[in-house]
């Protein structure tokens, strides 16, 4: 066994000590202050230090690695006592953390492959988070067992992307997110049947492998859209998946179309084409906060309608935006949507006719996917459609005004010396303002004119 395997053992032991909340009660969070003082001012050396040092505790002589876990998961126990979060919820979090560390840890004696590590994580940690689970359900309330998988998955795949995305030893970031995210899901009360949750795996799974063997997706763009995927099903349905997933595999095949070609004109996505998660966030964000939203709506003063022609309308304009920019890429006779000049390929806010063809037609065809799965009725998916042209057209004057220009310009100096002031505008917050914007018009053209989901 080896000392990171070893190590990881240890951490699971010490995430261990959530089981115990449900009988401690509000001093759920002690045994981690205790183990927090415990690394951070007495083991200076030792079989217990080697057991639990990271290579900069060495340097500091404090188990700082240690100590930042337990405080974390601390602080995550007081949510319970102070604000009402389920117990499930702290000892799921916990657990899935210390369980998915254990196994990826475990994967990488034998494989060193990123996405082996990544899976690893996801699995095990789905697992050791619906153990436990299954054992808080005997001293205190706990989702059933289908519930209990669907929300350790959805923690599990959101660690996994945080430690891709951002730190991947940033352990209090990381279990404060699941946990945040697990508290939400169990605030909308979802309902699923273990076969359901069973096929929601499966099939957000197998999308997401195919288009990582297919390359349209990095690991991180998996993950991100499995997460993505599997929120949509259990919240939503499969009619919402299928809109959601025919933009993810149309949008990653149509950036692999001719590829080399866009390669040779400066106008290819980089990482050979595969999407990331900023790009998969930037698209489909709008979308994941209306299924969220659609979702609670029993709770709310609000008829779940507008959010489903909301996420509808984002998704057309996802995908209208998408296909125009790689098709319309191709061409050489671009012009500027705010003057109609002609402008060099690739340029912000350039337009092509053919590239407008091919979003008309992603639009279409998010529209009549609507028409057969959300269901709604014909004008909605004209609605639908017209809102998907909306969002490419903002998109792209969007694009021919902001894009690529520090935040400071647009506020003609007023933002000066703030940090932010000379970051850029890029394409993914343009790509998020654009479906936003089809967002709103689409729920507002059908409140408007009064229709409804059938």
């Amino acid at each position: 066994m080896t000392w990171p395997l070893r190590r990881a053992g240890a951490f699971a032991l010490v995430g261990a000590l959530s089981l115990a909340a449900p009988l401690l009660g509000p001093a759920a969070a002690a045994p981690f202050v205790v183990v927090a003082a415990l690394a951070a001012f007495v083991v200076k050396d030792g079989p217990a230090f080697e057991l639990f040092a990271r290579p900069g505790d060495h340097e500091e002589r404090a188990l700082y690695g240690l100590a930042g876990f337990a405080l974390a998961a601390a602080g995550l126990a007081l949510f319970a006592p102070l604000f009402g979060m389920p117990v499930f919820v702290f000892v799921a979090s916990v657990l899935v953390l210390s369980g998915g560390n254990l196994a990826e840890a475990a994967v990488r004696q034998r494989r060193h492959e990123p996405v082996a590590a990544t899976v690893a994580f996801i699995v095990g940690g789905t697992l050791a988070g619906v153990f436990g689970q299954l054992v808080v359900g005997f001293a205190a309330p706990a989702p059933t067992p289908a519930l209990a998988v669907f929300f350790a998955a959805s923690a599990a795949l959101l660690g996994a992307l945080v430690r891709l995305a951002l730190f991947v030893r940033d352990d209090p970031l990381v279990l404060f997110s699941m946990g945040l995210l697990l508290w939400l899901l169990a605030a909308l009360e979802p309902t699923i049947t273990p076969i359901g949750v069973v096929l929601a795996l499966l099939v957000t799974a197998g999308f997401g492998a195919l288009a990582y063997a297919l390359d349209t997706a990095s690991i991180t763009g998996m993950v991100t859209g499995v997460l993505a995927g599997l929120l949509m099903v259990v919240l939503g349905g499969f009619g919402w998946f299928a809109l959601l997933i025919t933009f993810f595999g149309g949008g990653g095949l149509a950036g692999k179309f001719r590829y080399d070609r866009k390669r040779k004109r400066g106008l290819a996505e980089g990482n050979d084409g595969a999407r990331g998660s900023a790009n998969v966030l930037a698209n489909s964000a709008v979308a994941l906060g209306a299924v969220l939203a659609y979702a609670a709506s029993p709770m709310l003063p609000l008829t779940s309608g507008p959010f489903e022609f909301a996420f509808a309308g984002s998704l057309a304009a996802a995908m209208a935006d998408t296909l125009s920019s790689e098709i319309g890429g191709l061409f050489d006779t671009p012009r500027l949507i705010t003057t109609l000049e002609p402008v060099p390929p690739g340029t912000d806010g350039g337009v092509t006719w053919q590239g407008a063809v091919a979003g008309l037609f992603g639009a279409v065809l998010i529209a009549v996917l609507g028409l057969l799965f959300l269901p709604i009725s014909p004008a909605g998916a004209i609605t639908i459609t017209l809102a998907g042209v909306a969002g490419m057209v903002v998109d792209s004057l969007l694009g021919a005004r902001f894009e690529n220009r520090a935040v400071g310009e647009l506020f003609a100096g007023a933002l000066a010396g703030l940090a932010f002031a000379d970051r850029r505008i890029g394409n993914q917050t343009v790509n998020f303002l654009a479906t936003l914007a089809a967002a709103l018009v689409c729920a507002a053209l059908a409140a408007a004119i009064g229709l409804t989901v059938l």
